[in-house]
């Protein structure tokens, strides 16, 4: 089993029924099957994307000035993890939020140091606001921070059970990878994360699996060892 983890919730995700924001029942799953994992001794920091929102990039290609667009992005993010943080709270599960820019007293400011001090204290860190830059996506916010609190893996959660050679959700003849390595998904032109991301996680050999979050009970079976999702490798 992984000691310390970093897991990327998609913002999107978190709409769960509704076409915008926040379902609170989606929500609540979530933090019953992060809750789980805490309690079996795992270390957890999250990074949630803003999609559900606001996307930068999307609100770039609208008009926004794109590093304006961004910082709407960074604060989207914060929202979420707010909401999650409640969530974790409400079923005793302590957590603590912190922001890449400094929002003091909506979060504390980010730094590594302070990340692994909380979560060797059996609290689960949410690292809001991306990488604090603008340009950058959260699928590279959560790579560079899954590194830098030497996280074991990243956990992907997404709303597909692994990483297939087209989109299954479009492709019905689509079929899924159990395993890859980072330079296949280079040959192949497979997007499971933006390049940066991707070559962030390579470079470091940084393992990541990707998996359905929005089935309950996943989270568990992947850190049981449970052969569900896609691992993503460097040989």
């Amino acid at each position: 089993m992984y000691k310390r983890i970093l897991l990327k919730l998609s913002g999107e995700s978190l709409m769960g029924a509704k076409q915008y924001g926040i379902d609170e029942v989606r929500l609540a799953e979530y933090a019953q099957q992060i809750k789980q994992i805490a309690d079996m001794g795992v270390q957890i920091g999250i990074v949630i994307g803003g999609g559900n929102i606001f996307r930068g990039l999307t609100g770039a290609g609208k008009g926004f000035d794109r590093v304006k667009g961004d910082q709407m992005g960074m604060l989207a993010t914060t929202i979420n993890a707010l909401g999650l943080s409640s969530a974790l709270t409400a079923i005793g599960q302590k957590a603590r939020v912190l922001t890449a820019i400094n929002m003091f007293p909506i979060g504390e400011q980010y730094s590594k140091w302070k990340a692994i001090e909380w979560m060797e204290k059996g609290e689960i860190v949410i690292l809001a606001g991306g990488t604090g830059c603008p340009y950058f996506t959260t699928d590279t916010g959560s790579a560079l921070r899954g590194i830098e609190i030497e996280a074991d893996v990243m956990l992907k959660g997404t709303r597909v059970d692994g990483i297939y050679t087209a989109d299954p959700e479009k492709d019905p003849t689509a079929t899924k990878f159990d395993k890859i390595t980072y330079d296949e998904i280079y040959q192949k032109g497979l997007k499971v994360m933006d390049l940066t991301a991707t070559t962030l996680c390579r470079d470091n050999k940084l393992p990541i699996i990707v998996f359905n979050m929005d089935k309950p009970g996943n989270l568990v079976k992947v850190m049981s060892g449970e052969n569900i999702g896609t691992l993503v490798y460097e040989k």
